[in-house]
């Protein structure tokens, strides 16, 4: 994919700028589809980006969408100063691991890669099971980047960052989730909306951040699939 132009990745204008700032690079047909959401981030703010994998996939998956981690993170550095995006995910041991594909490939492109490994165990009813959760190391780091970042953007919408996003917030960040509502049930937390500066359903970005329909499954990584290709 082409680089964004020079006067869409670094502005000096201290005024919000929206996904439309997008419309000169990604099509202006798909860009129609989020010119409502008002996500803004400010050309003067360092912004840092964490994504729980596990929720942002189950996401993905239910509302149908393949996520092209390019189209993402061009996205996210079109506007302000991207300090660094975090994928945090789980990794099965002793056992081929679906996710590693793309974990490698956001490892050499741009993501900063958090991962956990974990073992199965067997439930009373002998069916294997596995019991992790990232929210600890993702909390750790949003709190250790909070004096140097202006804005922060979650990837989740699991209730339990709403203490995070509080207090991230009284360090004087901006904080925006990234989830949906458009699912039954919705997959955003109620509490976790209310604590955000500002919501921005997935759903909405889907036509800026969706693989292309006429891609190659094996070049580019997305969210949903159960097997991830590596590009």
């Amino acid at each position: 994919m082409a680089m964004p132009p020079a006067s869409l990745r670094r502005t000096t204008l201290e005024q919000p700028v929206s996904f439309r700032a997008c419309a000169n690079w990604f099509k202006p047909e798909l860009y129609h589809a989020v010119m409502a959401n008002q996500m803004h981030v400010y050309a003067h703010e360092r912004v840092a980006v964490f994504i729980d994998g596990s929720n942002f996939s189950l996401t993905a998956k239910t509302l149908g969408l393949e996520v092209d981690f390019k189209r993402l993170r061009a996205l996210l550095a079109l506007r302000g100063e991207l300090v660094r995006v975090y994928y945090y995910t789980v990794v099965v041991e002793d056992e081929y691991c679906s996710i590693r594909p793309l974990v490698d490939w956001l490892a050499f492109n741009g993501y900063a890669i958090r991962t956990k490994s974990v073992r199965a165990h067997l439930d009373e009813n002998g069916r294997r099971k596995f019991k992790s959760s990232m929210s600890v190391e993702l909390t750790v780091d949003a709190m250790d980047m909070a004096s140097t970042v202006d804005h922060v953007i979650l990837f989740t919408g699991d209730g339990d960052f709403t203490r995070l996003a509080e207090c991230l917030q009284s360090k004087g960040c901006r904080v925006t989730v990234i989830s949906t509502v458009k699912t039954v049930p919705p997959m955003a937390s109620d509490a976790l909306r209310r604590a955000a500066d500002q919501f921005v359903d997935l759903d909405d970005i889907r036509p800026i951040i969706s693989r292309e329909p006429d891609a190659r499954a094996s070049r580019l990584p997305n969210a949903s699939s159960r097997r991830a290709p590596v590009p």
